[in-house]
């Protein structure tokens, strides 16, 4: 009878590959029912099938290349999730964090080094660095829970990335130290490549993505150019003397505003990395760890506690201290040191450069026990970070919903999307999945109505394949979509009778592309669905992908905050703007503009607006000016017999043929009588109530009206 271990470790890359795909595939479930964060089943399962454990695997090749990329696609995830508008507005926040969280644990550790297990200077310095950097091993937790863009995970990844950046400066200058060449020339020459190195990245990536995402739609392409814009970031830093962990944090924050949170791209990226690269990392981490040290004697497990003791008590000095200066709630503070507290494979790459050093006496600057202790405490301190990552996420979510208001219960959101050409469509998608609430998780509704002649089979068929490609695209970014083929004498009226079927709330529909804005579309078909359909209606026409706008400019009427739906167009246009990550200008009076300020300040606080007096509706000319091409240009007009209507507006598709040719357009009619959470007021339910609306509409418009 053969000897089963004559089978072990697997060398075939097939069963491999098996293997680590059922480890990814059984380790959720298994923590799952454990109530264990799954991260760390992925760590034990490769401690478990490593030559440390059951030997079933054999460390290959392709864990060092999955495993780096893996490490890649953590901190290029990181950064390309983080608010930025809110960590401009935090920065001095988070480089006060960032550096407590490097400054406590390296001086901690520095001391311990030195008194409690007598290492040499040098060896103190860089096991101190090694603790004052981190790495975020627990961030796929905030990512699960959907807290992203909070504050305390914003201070956290910006803080990682500083204290990191210090660490690897502080190893070159050991490095140098040891090899001679910690003079002036050095750091001078270390200064040059890096400010060259942030400068070409920040001038050429920005650049060549948005020529790039301009011309190219397809989507393989896309996610392979950002993929390969991520390790040009990382393999560039590594020239300059940096870690390449670094780069693909840079790369993602360069990235971050044209790759948007809710679309397909993103969508892409986190499955990718999500699925595979991120867990065949923690797997390989896992693989290096030796927890049969522990029960060799007691002097390892003198360093590994010494070392996990110190490094995971400055880590949280610097948490809590930050907390409670900054103002914040005590869960934040936890998720501060949860997601700083982990360090993982750059740990064990900071001690393999200390074991190529050679001190003093000829012997090695990092010795075995070192070495062995910093590769357990990895093991501890994923586990702590991982638990309290896992425990602040869920009180964050209980702490939300208790001073959340109910607004999403009442909200009748349901955005009916008409498309025609298959070209366009997916923009009209993408531009409703921007405007759309997730917390609603009522997806959209996309329609392709055809007429009624001999032509209807064929039109039919052409619109349940339009309808195909809008749900694939939608479903790219895991958001439902209810889709009709409609046959109708009449395109409006087939629009206004789904609306009514779907129960919709607003329509958002797609603009003629060519360059005028035809009069007889805007007189006939616009008329026609205004009849019987007095709820919201966006018309666009966007030349370019959202992604690459920089602009929205906003032109309002004046007595615009009378209207019902109000508050529905400022909230999706605040949410199309959050998500596009561009600036946003509202061009109105200034009780008007007040009112806007006062929701924007209250409700999306993270978005840079700004406010700019328009006296009159004739200023249109002079503001076209200022709109560039990769600026939307966005209009709000008014229903005749409405408060902010003007005789002006009649001259709308005039002027916006004549001044706005070619530019990216927007055209919003507002709520009429709208149901909407958001109203500052209540809408009338009976007929009389009704009734006496209209009449107050009505002496308001003959008595404000110009």
């Amino acid at each position: 009878m053969p000897n089963i271990a004559s089978y072990f470790p697997i060398t075939d890359p097939t069963l491999i590959f098996f293997v680590v795909l059922l480890i990814i595939l059984l380790a959720p479930i298994i923590m799952g029912k454990l109530r264990i964060p799954h991260i760390i089943g992925m760590v034990l399962a490769g401690v478990a099938i490593g030559q440390y454990g059951l030997n079933i695997l054999d460390r290959d090749a392709s864990f060092e290349l999955f495993g780096r990329v893996g490490l890649y696609y953590i901190m290029f995830l990181a950064a390309l999730e983080m608010d930025m508008d809110g960590l401009k507005k935090n920065k001095y926040r988070t480089l006060v964090f960032g550096g407590l969280t490097f400054v406590i644990p390296f001086v901690l550790t520095y001391f311990m080094g030195i008194s409690l297990l007598s290492y040499s200077t040098d060896a103190s310095l860089l096991l101190a660095c090694l603790m004052g950097s981190n790495t975020l091993v627990a961030y796929p937790i905030v990512s699960r829970y959907g807290l992203q863009r909070k504050p305390s995970v914003a201070l956290s990844v910006g803080s990682t990335m500083i204290g990191l950046l210090i660490s690897l400066v502080m190893l070159a200058a050991i490095v140098a130290y040891h090899n001679g060449g910690s003079g002036m020339g050095f750091w001078a020459w270390f200064v040059l490549k890096f400010c060259v190195y942030c400068v070409l990245m920040l001038m050429l990536m920005p650049r060549l993505t948005r020529w790039f995402l301009r011309r190219y739609s397809d989507a393989v392409m896309q996610f392979i150019f950002i993929m390969s814009e991520l390790f040009l970031g990382a393999a560039l830093a590594e020239l300059v003397g940096l870690e390449g962990i670094f780069g693909a944090f840079f790369a993602g924050l360069i990235l971050n505003r044209y790759v948007p949170h809710v679309s397909p791209l993103m969508n892409r990226i986190e499955f990718i990395g999500n699925a595979l690269f991120i867990p065949y990392f923690l797997i390989g981490v896992g693989m290096l760890i030796n927890v049969r040290l522990l029960f060799q004697g007691h002097g390892i497990i003198w360093v590994v506690l010494c070392i996990v003791i110190f490094g995971t008590l400055g880590k949280a000095l610097a948490a809590y201290i930050s907390c409670i200066s900054f103002r914040m709630p005590l869960s934040s503070g936890h998720m501060m040191f949860g997601l700083t507290s982990a360090h993982a494979a750059g740990a064990i790459a900071m001690v393999m450069v200390g074991m190529n050093l050679k001190a003093p006496g000829g012997h090695a600057l990092v010795d075995e026990s070192m070495l062995n202790g910093v590769i357990i405490m990895i093991l501890f301190t994923c586990i702590i970070s991982s638990m309290t990552t896992e425990w602040s996420a869920q009180r964050i979510i209980l702490r939300d919903k208790e001073y959340a208001s109910d607004n999403t219960t009442s909200d009748d959101e349901k955005i009916l999307i008409p498309v025609k050409y298959p070209e366009y469509a997916n923009q009209l998608v993408s531009m409703g999945m921007m405007m759309r609430n997730p917390k609603l998780n009522r997806g959209l509704v996309a329609l392709n109505v055809v007429y009624d002649d001999e032509n209807m089979r064929r039109n039919q068929d052409q619109g349940h394949q339009l309808l195909e490609q809008v749900q694939r695209y939608a479903a790219g970014s895991d958001v439902m979509m209810q889709t009709q083929v409609r046959v109708a004498a009449n395109i409006a009226n087939g629009i206004k009778h789904a609306f009514k079927e779907f129960q919709a709330s607003e329509v958002l529909i797609g603009m003629h592309t060519h360059e005028s804005v035809s009069p007889r579309f805007w007189g006939q078909f616009h008329q026609s669905l205004f009849n019987g359909l007095n709820r919201q209606i966006i018309m666009a026409r966007v030349n370019l992908p959202l992604a690459t706008l920089r602009s929205i400019q906003v032109a309002v009427p004046s007595r615009a905050q009378y209207e019902p739906g109000f508050y529905r167009w400022l909230e999706r246009l605040a949410r199309m703007t959050r998500n596009i990550e561009c600036r946003i200008q509202f061009h109105g009076r200034t009780d008007t503009l007040q009112m806007i300020r006062e929701y924007i300040q209250n409700r999306h606080a993270e978005i840079r607006a700004e406010y700019q007096m328009m006296e009159h509706w004739n200023e249109m000319p002079k503001l076209a000016a200022s709109i560039a091409d990769d600026h939307l240009f966005v209009v709000v007009t008014a229903r005749k017999g409405t408060v902010s209507y003007k005789n002006a507006q009649d001259r709308l598709p005039e002027e916006l043929t004549k001044y706005f040719s070619g530019k990216n357009l927007m055209i919003i009619f507002p709520d009429q009588f709208g149901d909407d959470s958001l109203m500052t007021f209540a809408e009338p339910q009976h007929t009389e109530e009704r009734s006496a609306y209209e009449a107050i509409h009505k002496w308001l418009h003959r008595k404000f009206n110009i």
